[in-house]
């Protein structure tokens, strides 16, 4: 794709898309009703959403956008660890690597709900929603805050990836390439609600009769 084209990842004017995965732990737990309302009814717009097992290289693909991004990754958790206390004897590679495997792991382990949310500022309205990454450090009122209790400690004696339900994509270039690792173009749906106008018309008087 070119620079300077449209990508369909992208919200119309005024308003912004972004990646959302319903992870196996929610789907196994019977959450995704309660979830999905949670954005809705804050007034973000469903423009695509599909139920699907991913593989593991759809899995991988959504995690890794690059090589650099695993020994990053690792840097992060050894920073994370080193102030914690924890001994960490794995370079950054190595670190991110496997935390990169049990992602993927855990992504492909069940199916998943990819939804792609419309709105204004989608992104930081839904990463409020959802909580921090760290569900044991999640705020009551969001989504990890109230449905679940992983730390990471208890994943890291588990040897796994930490349960917290949700995946959001962080940046507007994390959500365009997330939504390609999991839409095509045809099931990306633009369109307009009735709340559309209450929430974003200029004229709210025009709904008078």
């Amino acid at each position: 794709m070119k620079l300077h084209e449209p990508s369909f990842a992208k919200a119309t004017a005024g308003k912004e898309r972004t990646l959302v995965l319903l992870k196996p732990d929610a789907v196994q737990r019977n959450l995704i009703g309660e979830i999905i309302s949670r954005f809705e009814r804050v007034g973000l717009k469903i423009v695509a959403l599909k139920f699907l097992v991913p593989t593991k290289e759809q899995a991988f693909k959504h995690y890794v956008k690059n090589e650099e991004e695993i020994v990053a990754l690792g840097n992060r958790s050894i920073e994370g660890k080193k102030k914690s206390g924890i001994e960490v004897k794995e370079s950054p590679k190595e670190l991110g690597q496997s935390i990169i495997d049990r992602l993927v792991k855990f992504l492909s382990s069940s199916p998943v709900v990819a939804i792609v949310l419309e709105g204004n500022q989608a992104i930081a309205v839904t990463r409020k929603l959802v909580g921090s990454t760290e569900p044991l450090q999640s705020a009551v009122g969001t989504v990890r805050g109230d449905y679940t209790v992983d730390s990471y400690a208890l994943a890291d004696n588990g040897d796994r990836a930490v349960r917290n339900l949700v995946h959001a994509s962080s940046s507007q270039f994390d959500s365009e390439y997330e939504t390609k690792v999991w839409f095509s173009e045809k099931e990306v749906v633009n369109y307009k609600n009735v709340r559309d106008k209450i929430l974003y018309d200029v004229n709210f008087d025009s709904i008078n009769e």
